[in-house]
């Protein structure tokens, strides 16, 4: 049983969780599958790194484009994130008839159009549950579970590292900068945060699921973009005495003219936030 041969572009936290995965679970994924599905090539610039992941057990390389152009791999999986070196690996993927697996929502916002027109070209697939609330999975649902179903409107929390600072600017009384730097800390918040606290990262996602839920093609570009940063401790406050939090909402709705896309801070009603969507990493609420 001939197995099916992946080429990892990436091996960071994603990654490496992803080669971990495949290992461990090869006898149930092989089950399944009815095919072994086995990583026999790793990309990455640190290729220490690489070699502490993978124990050396794989195939090791600093060059991507030989992974894409390697006529032994059947499926590339791009973990590299980012628009730019990501963009011409898939492309180059797909010109070689491989199958694409990425969670480069970034990407996908961006030039999900001209990706998924060349993968239609040349017969091959382009998987992307894992770029947007992964954990739920929302991509699925949306793309199967509710193809019958016409949705009016999506709207959710879908970015954890804003909504991490907003709570605990609730629930500690702390400035944004303080929170912040915390979440760093942590490891939830970037060194360069910009995308997550400015609202890009939740932009990305919610312009993937409105291309999906009504039908059009990826508009990131139109999107209504407004981040966290501007946020004090005073206004978490004065809407609290309102009854009133405030979250970051990704929300997308079909208008007369078209679609509305946008990602703001929002006030919700503390009586709505059900205790599954509170501090969750990711939730979308649907109403079709």
């Amino acid at each position: 049983m001939k197995p099916i041969n992946v080429g990892l572009l990436g091996i960071g936290t994603v990654g490496g969780g992803t080669f971990t995965v495949l290992k461990r679970n090869a006898e149930e994924i092989t089950r399944r599958a009815g095919r072994p599905i086995v990583i026999t090539t790793v990309a990455d610039k640190n290729l220490e790194l690489a070699r502490q992941v993978t124990g050396g057990e794989v195939k090791l390389t600093d060059d991507a484009f030989a992974v894409v152009t390697d006529p032994g791999i059947d499926i590339v999986v791009e973990l590299i994130g980012g628009y730019g070196v990501a963009k011409e690996l898939v492309l180059k993927a797909i010109e070689n008839g491989k199958h694409v697996v990425t969670a480069n929502k970034a990407l996908l916002a961006v030039h999900g159009n001209e990706i998924f027109a060349a993968a239609q070209k040349k017969g091959v697939m382009v998987a992307f549950e894992a770029a947007v609330a992964g954990g739920i999975p929302i991509i699925k649902a949306l793309r199967e579970g509710l193809t019958a179903n016409r949705i009016e409107w999506l709207a959710g929390i879908i970015n954890g590292t804003s909504n991490f600072i907003l709570t605990e600017m609730r629930d500690k009384g702390l400035p944004f900068a303080e929170v912040l730097k915390e979440a760093q800390v942590l490891g939830y918040a970037e060194a360069v945060p910009t995308f997550d606290v400015e609202g890009v990262d939740a932009a990305h996602k919610a312009t993937i699921m409105s291309a999906i839920a009504f039908g059009i093609p990826m508009q990131f570009d139109k999107a209504y973009i407004e981040g966290i940063s501007k946020l004090d401790s005073v206004d978490i406050g004065y809407a609290e005495q309102l009854g009133y939090r405030i979250k970051l909402l990704g929300i997308a709705r079909r208008r007369e003219n078209g679609v509305e896309l946008r990602v703001h801070p929002t006030l919700i009603p503390e009586k709505r936030l059900i205790a599954n969507v509170e501090g969750a990493m990711n939730a979308v609420l649907v109403q079709g």
